[in-house]
């Protein structure tokens, strides 16, 4: 199957979002793989230990979710 499209032109064709959603998925694979070690979290009387890769990531969603809602005010 010929098409036309040089290999190159191909490449210019994807958008930027799907560049930039493929190097966020580096990072975070990179991110997770460096933080394997655990975290101990104490929270009043709660111990947990957990994967310092997952309390990154509870803590950074935990954030969006305060921002999206305080963004959300009625003006």
């Amino acid at each position: 199957m010929v098409t036309g499209q040089k290999p190159a032109s191909r490449l210019r064709a994807v958008p930027p979002r799907l560049w930039m959603a493929l190097v966020l998925l580096i990072l975070a694979v990179v991110f997770i793989v460096q933080n394997q070690q655990d975290a101990t979290i104490q929270l009043f009387m709660i111990v947990l230990v957990a994967p310092l890769w997952i309390t990154l990531v509870v803590c950074t969603a935990i954030g969006m979710v305060i921002g999206a809602l305080m963004g959300r005010r009625g003006g």
